[in-house]
């Protein structure tokens, strides 16, 4: 029997994408084995892993735009841009505004992996679905800590950054983990490679207290574009499948437009029609 996996790159508000990949999913009754989520990347599999339709879409497209969720007040307030408390806490919890349904999340037989960076030596943490309890959804606020944007989140005293800057697309250790069918979700432009321009300033601020995470952003260019690399070659020998937008829709890790998000679902929404095919090829 062909086993299989689900990876969301997640990439702030452009993860959208990936809310409609999964919508479209359990609109068409399709399951896998295994997923894997970095950063806004593991929320949006929450959601998936619990069968809650919509519940993604509503958060970016709503709660979003709330001040509360992300705003520069909050950076100035408290260094974090995005209240990863409000969102996977105060709107998520079982009291919450739009709360995960646990019961179904847990009795959901898919595996789940998140993968966080450990800020203290930049190694790769790999979290499983048993770090996930009731109104405990810390290991999605660590994966989702986006260097200098937000201050590193604490599990169990360590300090954590977005996993995107340690594994940002975890193939490999999909792979590695035995799933014969892959598919992964970019929110990047497929065949464009990442820069580093962009990393360099906040790297250089992350490595006063935190040098080896620091070293990890410095070289996530390099990370990203290798393991696109070998998602493409996993692709030509069938075992993948990448979808990504051919439009980034004005969207950026922190920045949005109503219109943006919208456009960006869609087109999230209607590349998943493949996966059915790709899964019983």
């Amino acid at each position: 029997m062909v086993s299989t996996a689900l990876i969301d790159v997640g990439g702030g508000f452009r993860a959208i994408f990936g809310a409609g990949v999964m919508d479209r999913c359990l609109d068409d009754g399709v399951s896998f084995d295994h997923c894997y989520g970095v950063s806004a990347g593991s929320a949006n599999m929450v959601s998936f892993i619990a069968k809650q339709p919509g519940r993604g879409h509503r958060f970016y497209t709503d709660y979003a735009f709330r001040k509360e969720y992300a705003s520069v007040n909050n950076f100035i307030r408290d260094r974090n841009f995005a209240n990863l408390d409000y969102v996977y806490g105060t709107l998520s919890n079982h009291d919450g505004e739009y709360p995960v349904d646990f019961d179904a999340f847990e009795a959901n037989p898919t595996g789940f992996t998140v993968v966080a960076c450990n800020a203290l030596d930049g190694s790769t943490a790999y979290f499983d679905k048993s770090r996930v309890s009731f109104d405990d959804y810390d290991i999605m606020k660590a994966s989702s800590a986006v260097p200098v944007a937000c201050e590193p989140y604490m599990i169990d005293g360590i300090p954590y950054y977005d996993g995107g800057i340690a594994d940002p697309i975890p193939v490999q250790k999909a792979v590695d983990d035995g799933f014969d069918r892959v598919v992964v979700i970019l929110t990047r432009l497929k065949d464009v490679l990442r820069e580093q321009k962009k990393d360099i300033a906040p790297a250089r601020i992350l490595k006063r207290t935190y040098p080896a995470a620091a070293e990890r952003l410095l070289n996530r260019y390099r990370i990203y574009n290798d393991e696109v690399a070998l998602a493409k070659d996993y692709e030509r020998d069938g075992q993948v499948l990448i979808l990504a937008p051919d439009d980034l829709c004005g969207l950026s890790t922190l920045t949005k437009s109503f219109e943006g998000l919208e456009m960006m679902y869609r087109k999230g929404y209607t590349a998943a029609e493949s996966i059915g095919r790709f899964l019983e090829s």
